[in-house]
């Protein structure tokens, strides 16, 4: 069976990618509720409404059940400490300022309130206030990683002749601390005026890494402009830049570059540099699939720089990936126009409204950005996915194409683009083009499975190339065996070849992976009947009908349910 996956295809740019971060996998966040919630008379009411707003990640809500419920259960603990990790997730870190000093009266050993009141006297430029909330801090696990980071960027503004770079030491030979380590050492040097010391650690950092990252590509390169560098930063930033050809966050260094203009450091004093920080250990837990975390140590860096676009960009790509759509959009939405990310910001919100089913609203959106900026193929791609999941195909088919005269020289990574213009070309009745488009995708990326099970499918569908459409589908099986699209589609040249006992087998296992497909349930019908079992056919076009398949299908299913497949005048090409 055609399957479309992956329906969204990676070319557009996303805030996670820019960050080198990913979304959880293993987490599976609840569908985000449009429901009204309201505050309960009852303690207990409002205590279950805020533990529930918390699992489905909807922290604004757990915040207010849950301090509702304080309100009345003070010395509750654990109430206090949920409603306090709902308040940061939600960003509210001054409202969790008094509840973190409540904490740490009584538990001394609180890491994340000491954190809070740390953020806070830096916050308020209290850094003798800092250095005894630093000195009691935890020197084991997480904290004792944290501490150094903390303690070196407060140093930046004492004036007792104490070195931040000596104090960030513990961090140099921590396992995959290296390039964390020299990042933040070359922006302390920056910051307390030894440029020499900089450029070491930043050579070593970017050196060290298999593939530039962006806040060492940034800091270095307006190291090395200030420094008269200006060669030696454009190289740099264009080798970012075709490593990664879509991003525009790059583009103010070019214009600064060829305006002869001097940036400001990066970073250039304790509350930017711990923001800079808590962003680095934020995107570090995203890879880590410890969202929640992640999220707060985001909301803790906006909170220190609220000017801070790309951590802005990985708190809403946080919250997008646990479903919390409406609140990422509000993200998305505070990247103020001017912001290099401002672009990025605003495809997010469009994939972010389709999420949302505000489909019509996403297309508005991505037409406004198409016509913006007619040289960049990214809203064009999502337009042509968005108007092809609405089977809008000769449109969707209208936008690739636009697309795809963008781009000078397709590589592996453009495959999606032809593979999905490809489908819509096919359900638009254009089968030539459509043909040469999965052809084409698999001459750039040859083990696609899902461009080799269509292609191999839509060959059997019409009943040509038998032959090679089944190696075609076997390679894609073996590429993705749990695949109940695919398995299907290994069924179906089966059947087509007429090995029904075979079709049999892989049918079977397709309904196994994907149960509810009338497609799959209505083929394996067929092979049932064609190797005698009756009865059993009929009991999976019973389930097909049952299972609302395409209106196209409805007829011969019915067809075969009251005369059966020989009788009823279908035959395979029909199916």
């Amino acid at each position: 069976m055609r399957s479309t996956s992956p329906r969204k295809i990676f070319y557009a740019v996303t805030a996670l990618a820019v960050l080198t971060a990913c979304a959880p996998d293993d987490e599976k966040p609840a569908v985000q509720s449009s429901a009204i919630m309201t505050a309960s008379a009852s303690p207990a009411g409002n205590y279950l409404a805020g533990r529930q707003a918390q699992k489905n990640r909807d922290f604004g809500n757990a915040s207010r059940f849950l301090g509702k419920a304080l309100e009345k259960t003070p010395d509750n603990t654990l109430l206090l400490r949920n409603t306090f990790l709902a308040r940061l997730a939600d960003g509210d870190i001054t409202e969790a300022v008094p509840m973190a000093r409540e904490i740490v009266k009584r538990q001394n050993s609180a890491p994340i309130a000491k954190l809070i009141l740390l953020v806070d006297a830096v916050e308020r430029n209290d850094l003798p206030g800092a250095g005894p909330i630093l000195a009691n801090f935890p020197e084991r696990g997480f904290s004792g990683f944290l501490k150094p980071l903390l303690t070196s960027w407060v140093m930046v503004g004492a004036t007792d002749g104490s070195d931040p770079i000596e104090a960030l030491s513990p961090l140099k030979n921590q396992s995959g601390l290296r390039v964390l380590y020299e990042l933040h050492a070359a922006l302390l040097s920056d910051a307390v005026g030894r440029p020499e010391e900089a450029e070491k650690h930043y050579k070593f950092a970017a050196k060290n890494v298999r593939r530039s990252t962006l806040r060492v590509v940034q800091g270095y390169g307006q190291h090395l402009e200030r420094a008269g560098k200006t060669e030696q930063a454009r190289l740099l930033y264009e080798t970012y830049l075709k490593e990664n050809p879509d991003s525009v966050v790059l583009s103010p260094a070019m214009e600064r570059l060829d305006k002869g203009e001097k940036p400001a450091l990066l970073v250039s004093g304790p509350a930017e540099g711990i923001a800079e920080a808590l962003f680095n250990i934020a995107g570090t837990m995203t890879r880590q699939n410890s969202a929640q975390d992640a999220l707060i140590f985001g909301q803790l860096a906006l909170h220190l720089r609220p000017d801070f676009d790309l951590a802005r960009m990985l708190v809403a790509g946080i919250l997008e990936s646990m479903n919390r759509n409406e609140d990422a959009i509000a993200a998305y939405r505070e990247i103020d126009s001017q912001s290099p990310f401002h672009w990025s910001a605003r495809l997010r919100v469009a994939g972010n409204l389709e999420a949302l089913d505000r489909d019509d609203d996403a297309i508005a959106l991505l037409q406004i950005l198409t016509r913006e900026d007619a040289t960049r193929p990214e809203p064009l791609v999502s337009l042509g996915d968005l108007l092809r999941s609405n089977k809008r195909f000769a449109e969707s088919v209208a936008a690739y194409d636009r697309a795809i005269d963008l781009l000078s020289d397709l590589d592996k990574r453009h495959w999606t683009i032809l593979y999905s213009r490809g489908i819509s070309l096919e359900r638009s009745k254009q089968w030539e083009r459509a043909e040469r488009d999965f052809k084409r995708a698999l001459e750039l990326n040859p083990d696609q499975p899902y461009v080799l099970n269509y292609l191999g499918y839509s060959w059997v569908d019409q009943g040509i190339n038998l032959g090679p459409a089944r190696e075609m589908i076997e390679r894609a099986v073996k590429l993705r065996p749990n695949d109940g699209y695919i398995v299907d589609s290994l069924g179906w040249v089966l059947y087509r070849l007429k090995d029904f006992e075979g079709a049999v087998e892989h049918l079977e296992r397709a309904v196994e992976l994907r149960p509810n497909d009338p497609t799959i349930n209505d083929h394996l019908g067929d092979a049932y009947w064609r190797v005698g079992r009756y009865t059993e056919a009929r009991f999976q076009w019973q389930r097909a009908l049952a299972l609302k398949p395409e209106a196209d299908q409805i007829s011969a299913i019915e067809d075969k349910l009251q005369r059966g497949l020989a009788a009823s005048g279908s035959s395979e090409q029909d199916s």
